[in-house]
């Protein structure tokens, strides 16, 4: 990044063009690897027929089935593939599990006549050998598209989808009734018995794809995943040997960039600070706001009322998964089941952390330019409707379809799609997307005068590229279909998911905090442009393919598992310098005192920081290696890692840029930091405790279930509703409540400034 004849102009070249470079590489990768997915996905069957010629399912019933799958909540209401929630199984575990269990019945009643007695360990090992050799065998005859089963399997196939049809269509059986409640189901939503037969095609199809070895190799379409002894599911070699070869490249890149920035440490101390020195006195002191930038106050009183909605009905969420489908006693799943309660929880998350970013970048465009494009404020109100729309119809959408109100095919457009953080239906994509385009237009038009200027140009440039990105990213979403392919849908949405999320995004902020402190007059442009786009191409390195680490299990190649694993895990390694940068960060906070004034944005932007090594780095990390997320993908691991990463990484810097614009917007005599010290520090020993009382005890506990016994087992309801389990789902109240009153301050703190009383010159002048 520097050397002793360190020349500004022609390191950043050298870094444009590695940037450049290193993203045509990576997407040219990720796009290579897409078409390979295309190619060697699990193939839908045109027909599943026994040996005796019966016909056990059609192509239409596996699509039909999905469709079905989707409307009722999709990974909302359980999992594929361990892609989903927790409370409900993972269906695909569910059948394959239960469908093992009826075939060794089925085989061993055939072997001891009708005198019927449960199996002897002997006779369970002998069974297993059979059972293997009947499902794992790959019968599907390409040439006219058909998969063949025993008569003997498609027995047990028939008893397995009895099951099925007794839990989503009948409330008349009790032991399904028990399981509705375990499930956390919608209390009055029940579909037919077509439909239930279609739904169990579906089931049985990602199943087979779990079970059956691709053609002449000895693991199954999914990578051998779930663990299930039964069937004979153990970890491939790929993963034990890729899992070794993630960890020693993560030991050995961090080693190097350790000793990078610790060789490097004294030229970046010599050109941290501004070449006239720190500046004496706030230079946004007299900041002029336009209209534009005043009317950006509306999308922070969205953020803040999203953020009330998304906390209530996360705690909601987790209560399901103690009553099922009450809230103390009070038959609320009746109105809002589970399956909305977290699609909404979820997509909320997503709403209010990038509105939050979305005001930023239309505040500070205009702060950075100095001017308002023509019909900018027009542009501003007119984007923030749409916002209101976007949000208000998407979810009444999506209660509606898991509702049944909808067909399937107006449950696609206008309901619930059932893709976890993907759910609102397409024609609220493309609304969305349109949004997402029209913010850029605004942005940009905002932001090229600054550009133009030639101040601060390669971060108002990486700033614009990565805005650019946030806007089109989004359309990736757009790319499957009704009936795609779901291993072609979770290669699409997890662009949108990681790469826009977890990508983009980050770079975005990461050039805007910068252009924060070289506006503040607290750190050099040049050297501000040149650690961005280096931590960029960094981050962007490990982030792109990092993308494969979602997809291990998705019916994908191996190779897509090597790339996952080795990319996911340089991911982490940049954030293993996350000391060096809070170190520097709180000494350009040293070198004035009129920071005080921004305390409370630079404390969040230095939690951020900290999540970002404990969510991103470790909580990622120690699911992320293929062997560990073999086990525990779909665990409560993944919700642990969630938590901490989105709202401690992506949640927190959402809140501090808010709070940046807000410090213009707000006069002095409003500004409560009162308020803002509780808030920080309840959200950040709230989610301290929820981790550490609840989340991670429950994904270890799990998974030490998964290593033993079987991934079944650990999403069965006897381990999610057992003593265990269910106590810790209660030791997470005591983090909620910090962390509930921690978002009680943050709604104080914005009533204050614009509902209550200023402070009296005397308490201002106190407080100066």
């Amino acid at each position: 990044m520097f050397d002793k004849d360190y020349d500004v102009t022609f390191s950043l070249k050298r870094l444009w063009i590695l940037l450049g470079v290193g993203m045509v590489l990576a997407f040219g990768v990720l796009l290579f690897f897409g078409a390979e997915i295309y190619r060697m996905k699990p193939p839908i069957p045109n027909m599943v027929i026994s040996d005796s010629g019966d016909v056990i399912y059609t192509k239409d019933d596996i699509e039909e089935g999905q469709n079905v799958w989707q409307s009722l909540g999709g990974m909302q209401q359980g999992s594929i593939w361990g892609h989903g929630s927790y409370v409900a199984p993972d269906w695909s575990t569910d059948w394959l599990h239960r469908e093992a269990l009826a075939l060794r019945d089925v085989f061993h009643r055939a072997r001891v006549g009708t005198g019927y007695t449960p199996p002897s360990d002997e006779q369970k090992a002998f069974l297993q050998v059979l059972i293997e050799e009947e499902m794992r065998r790959n019968r599907y005859n390409p040439a006219n598209e058909t998969i063949t089963i025993s008569d003997d399997r498609a027995t047990a196939v028939k008893q397995v989808e009895d099951h099925f049809t007794r839990l989503f269509a009948s409330y008349d059986n009790i032991d399904g009734q028990n399981l509705r409640d375990d499930y956390a189901f919608p209390p009055n939503i029940l579909i037919t018995p077509e439909q239930a037969q279609k739904l169990s095609a579906f089931f049985f199809w990602t199943s087979w794809s779990s079970v059956t070895n691709r053609p002449d190799d000895t693991i199954t379409y999914t990578s051998n995943w779930p663990h299930e002894p039964l069937v004979g599911n153990q970890p491939s070699g790929a993963a034990f040997i890729w899992t070794i070869i993630s960890i020693l490249l993560l030991l050995g890149c961090a080693g190097a960039l350790c000793f990078y920035y610790v060789r490097q440490y004294d030229l970046w101390r010599e050109r941290i600070i501004p070449e006239g020195g720190a500046a004496a006195k706030n230079p946004l002191a007299n900041v002029k706001l336009t209209p534009s930038m005043r009317a950006t106050a509306k999308y922070f009183w969205v953020v803040v009322g999203l953020m009330i909605a998304q906390v209530a009905l996360g705690i909601l969420t987790a209560h399901y998964a103690v009553e099922g489908q009450d809230l103390y006693g009070i038959p609320l799943a009746e109105i809002l089941p589970y399956s909305i309660s977290r699609t909404w929880h979820t997509q909320l998350a997503v709403f209010w952390i990038a509105t939050a970013w979305l005001g930023t970048g239309l505040f500070m465009a205009p702060l950075l330019s100095g001017k308002d494009p023509a019909y900018q404020t027009l542009g501003v109100n007119f984007l923030w409707i749409c916002l209101i729309i976007i949000v208000v119809g998407s979810f009444a959408g999506e209660w509606l379809g898991v509702n049944q109100f909808f067909s399937r095919t107006m449950n696609f457009w206008f309901g619930h799609q059932g893709y976890e953080y993907v759910d609102l239906g397409r024609f609220w994509q493309i609304f969305l997307f349109i949004g997402l385009l029209l913010w850029l237009v605004l942005v940009l038009r905002a932001l090229y005068p600054a550009l133009k200027g030639g101040h601060n140009r390669s971060l108002i440039a990486l700033t614009l590229l990565s805005a650019t990105a946030i806007g089109l990213l989004y359309g990736a979403g757009l790319f499957w279909g009704q009936n795609t392919h779901i291993s072609v849908m979770e290669y699409w949405r997890w662009w949108v998911v990681h790469l826009w999320v977890e990508g983009v995004f980050e770079v975005f902020a990461t050039a805007i905090i910068a252009l924060i402190f070289v506006n503040l007059k607290l750190l050099r442009a040049s050297t501000a442009a040149v650690a961005v786009i280096f931590a960029t191409i960094i981050f962007m390195s490990g982030g792109v393919l990092g993308t494969f680490h979602h997809l291990y299990w998705s019916g994908t190649p191996i190779g897509v598992l090597a790339l996952g694993a080795v990319f996911s895990a340089l991911e982490v390694v940049p954030l293993l310098v996350i000391g060096f940068e809070a170190y520097q960060t709180h000494k350009l906070e040293q070198n004035t005192k009129w920071i005080e004034h921004y305390k409370w944005p630079l404390n969040f932007f230095a939690s951020v920081l900290f999540w970002n090594l404990v969510g991103a780095g470790l909580l990622g990390f120690f699911i992320n290696p293929p062997l560990a997320l073999y086990y525990m993908q779909g665990l409560n691991s993944t919700p642990a890692h969630g938590h901490a990463a989105m709202f401690g990484v992506y949640g927190l810097l959402g809140i501090g840029l808010m709070l940046f614009c807000l410090r213009s917007l707000i006069p002095d005599n409003r500004w409560s930091d009162k308020w803002l010290q509780q808030a920080f520090w309840g959200l950040n020993i709230g989610l301290a405790m929820m981790l550490a009382l609840s989340l991670i005890p429950q994904g270890i506990y799990q998974a030490y279930i998964s290593f033993t016994e079987s991934y079944w087992l650990a999403r069965a309801p006897e381990t999610i509703h057992g003593p265990v389990m269910t106590a810790l789902v209660w030791a997470r109240v005591p983090g909620d409540l910090v962390f509930g009153w921690g978002i009680f301050a943050i709604v104080m703190f914005m009533y204050r400034a614009y509902f209550g009383e200023p402070i009296n010159e005397k308490e201002q002048a106190a407080k100066v």
